[in-house]
Formats: structure tokens, sequence, C-alpha cells
């Protein structure tokens, strides 16, 4: 599909999430030369409130049709994971009298994606059927978790089922520059090649 998606109104990119994602090419992982099935669905971060409901919508109309998506919010994942670790009270205490610097280091530790947030995704893999996965709150848990550090973690723990990180800022993918993950359109540093626009794939 050659037409840039990400321009056209919410409900028009809407069609699209729903053909593609309903449809069995993308279910059953066809067409992608043995990559692995992550999709990234690219938006303006202004329009995030739009694209939360498009997703939710997006949810019970697949549910409707017998595609079960699981969603994993990663900042309500990050939440939780300083709760049980008793410690986002004292975060959040913390705040105030420490540097940016000090406090992001803290929650890097707490929250690494390879020995904290990807076993929770795993833990809620396992108890959970569904046939594709949905992540978002992605600009919410920046700077303190990476996007590429989270793909990279997942390839692992998710390639049985497709993945769609909702992504706020550009995915770039191209022969001459390669691929970047550019958050909310200005942060060009996540280098992640692996995954597919999927405004570009077809239904």
């Amino acid at each position: 599909m050659n037409k840039d998606l990400t321009n056209t109104p919410m409900q028009e990119r809407f069609q699209h999430l729903y053909a593609v994602i309903s449809g069995e090419r993308f279910l059953k992982k066809r067409g992608l030369g043995n990559e692995i099935p992550f999709f990234i669905c690219p938006f303006k971060p202004e329009e995030a409130v739009e694209m939360a409901r498009c997703r939710r919508q997006l949810v019970n109309r697949l549910g409707q049709a017998g595609v079960q998506a699981l969603e994993i919010d990663l900042y309500d994942l990050s939440t939780e994971l300083l709760k049980k670790r008793n410690i986002r009270d004292r975060v959040m205490e913390m705040e105030s009298s420490v540097s940016k610097d000090q406090l992001m280091e803290l929650l890097q530790g707490v929250l690494d994606p390879e020995t904290h947030l990807i076993p929770a995704i795993a833990a809620e893999l396992a108890d959970a059927a569904f046939d594709v996965l949905f992540l978002s709150g992605v600009g919410e848990v920046f700077p303190y978790i990476r996007s590429h550090n989270v793909l990279n973690n997942l390839q692992s723990t998710a390639k049985e089922k497709p993945t769609v990180m909702f992504f706020p800022g550009v995915y770039t993918h191209s022969l001459e520059s390669g691929a970047s993950l550019d958050l909310f359109g200005r942060l060009r540093d996540d280098k992640y090649y692996r995954a597919f626009n999927i405004f570009h794939c077809e239904a």
C-alpha cells in the first residue's frame, strides 16, 4: 500500500487496522519472510486521546469478529511493578528531593525490560487466550523505558502471536537511513528495524 495512512482521518485508519488485524494473512503471520510478527502503529502525539478511543473500538470490533486482542499498557504495568515491590510510594516521595538523573536511574533499574518488564509481560501472555497483542503507554513511560528496548527484549517472548505497538511518533524504515522509532516525532535515537509499519500492510 503506497498511500500514507498516518495523515488520513482516524476513521479511515481504524478501517485499515481492523481489515488488516482481522485478516488471516495477519493472524497466520504470512508474508513476513521469517521476521518476527511485530508491527508499529504510529500516530501523532497530539492524537493520543483519539487513538486511545480508536484502540478501544478496535478491541471491541475485533472481539465481535472472534479475534481476541490482549492489551498491555506499559504505564499501568510499570505502576503495578512498582506497587508489587512496595516502592511506588517511596519513588513518589523521593521525586521532589532527588535529581531527575537519580530518579531516572532508579526507575530504569526497577523497570528494566530484560529483568523485570518482559517477565511481567510474559506472565500476562501465559495467563491469557489471545490472537493479537496490543502494546500501549509508550509515551507515558518515556524516558524510563524505551520502546526499542521493549521490542528487542520481547522478541523471544512474544513471537507466537502478532504484536502491535501503538507509537506516538514516526516510524521510518528505509534502506538508506535504516530504521528509527522517532518518539513524539523528535527523538531519533531508538534504532529498531525488525518491525513492520502496520499502515504499509495489506489486508
